[in-house]
């Protein structure tokens, strides 16, 4: 098939080409950014510079490209720069999603969408395990964009009739992610444990969330790829609750980092998801399971970091 993934340079996008590669699909990447995480497989697969957000470019160059499929993960992934720079999310997130939809609507009727979303639109939950019927209450601008851009894709699915699937993933973590602080805490927390720096952990690591490894992240995907039933929202997650404690321990077991735990910022309250996890039922009744421990990626992101010397 033809794969056309929006934003196949960054974290699952890239680990997400390089696994449909495998599968020797037919791939293209659109990115506007720097192409580090993809240069490994660049001359293997079709790389095309466009912002998501230029509907005329993105028109015609969709409409050169003609893809089987559209996997859309492109967009604004920061909590912090939704609230700096509201606008600009908007465009990165829902925008782009609605560009897309409407190019297809208009020139690609036998095209699949497939939207990458994420645990954020729910907000806090109310009652755990979230599943695909868990009401939404974002908390974020980031997460107000994402769910919007979930709706414009049911919408198109029921009204005009587009092929079309959402995945939510819970906390993905392991190699190519960006180390920042405001992006993604469980990679920082492994590269700053990688450094034998110590790590900080709000309330004692007395939270949990649903952690997966990014090769489970992109199998996952893959399974909607083949399988997924037009319309249907499917949860990315591990099922398994990891306490932050526990988190903070097994680096302690495979570095010389040191663990320090500490009270969170206030404006954390406002925007904190709590605990979570997720009841991922749905999605493996399409025949798929995770396969890596929190563990066993820790230790593979810790061995990327060290092959890279990062």
């Amino acid at each position: 098939m033809k794969i056309l993934i929006t934003g196949g340079a960054g974290f699952v996008g890239s680990h997400l080409a390089e696994f449909l590669l495998k599968k020797h699909h037919k791939i293209t990447i659109i990115t506007k950014k720097n192409t580090k995480n993809i240069e490994k497989i660049r001359n293997q697969v079709h790389i095309e510079k466009i912002d998501v957000t230029n509907f005329t470019k993105l028109k015609k160059f969709l409409i050169k490209n003609k893809p089987d499929v559209i996997v859309h993960l492109a967009g604004n992934t920061s909590h912090s720069k939704s609230f700096e720079k509201p606008l600009n999310d908007l465009n990165s997130n829902t925008k782009s999603t609605l560009n897309i939809l409407e190019i297809i609507r208009g020139h690609l009727p036998d095209c699949k969408f497939i939207l990458g979303s994420t645990f954020v639109v729910i907000g806090k939950p109310l009652k755990l395990p979230v599943n695909e019927h868990t009401p939404c209450n974002p908390t974020t601008l980031y997460g107000v964009n994402r769910l919007s851009s979930e709706y414009y894709t049911k919408i198109y699915n029921k009204v005009y009739g587009l092929d079309t699937n959402i995945f939510r993933i819970t906390n993905s973590f392991g190699p190519k992610e960006q180390v920042i602080p405001n992006k993604n805490a469980i990679n920082y927390l492994i590269y700053k444990a990688f450094k034998n720096e110590n790590i900080t952990i709000y309330n004692n690591g007395k939270f949990f969330r649903d952690l997966i490894y990014i090769s489970d992240v992109v199998s996952a995907i893959n399974k909607i790829i083949k399988k997924g039933k037009p319309g249907e929202l499917y949860w990315i997650s591990s099922n398994k609750k990891t306490w932050f404690y526990q988190i903070g321990e097994l680096l302690e077991k495979v570095t010389d980092a040191k663990t320090k735990y500490i009270k969170p910022p206030k404006y954390t309250k406002k925007v904190d998801v709590g605990n979570f996890v997720v009841n991922n039922s749905k999605i493996k009744s399409l025949g798929w399971k995770p396969k890596i421990t929190v563990e066993n990626g820790i230790n593979q992101t810790i061995n990327y970091f060290k092959e890279n010397n990062m």
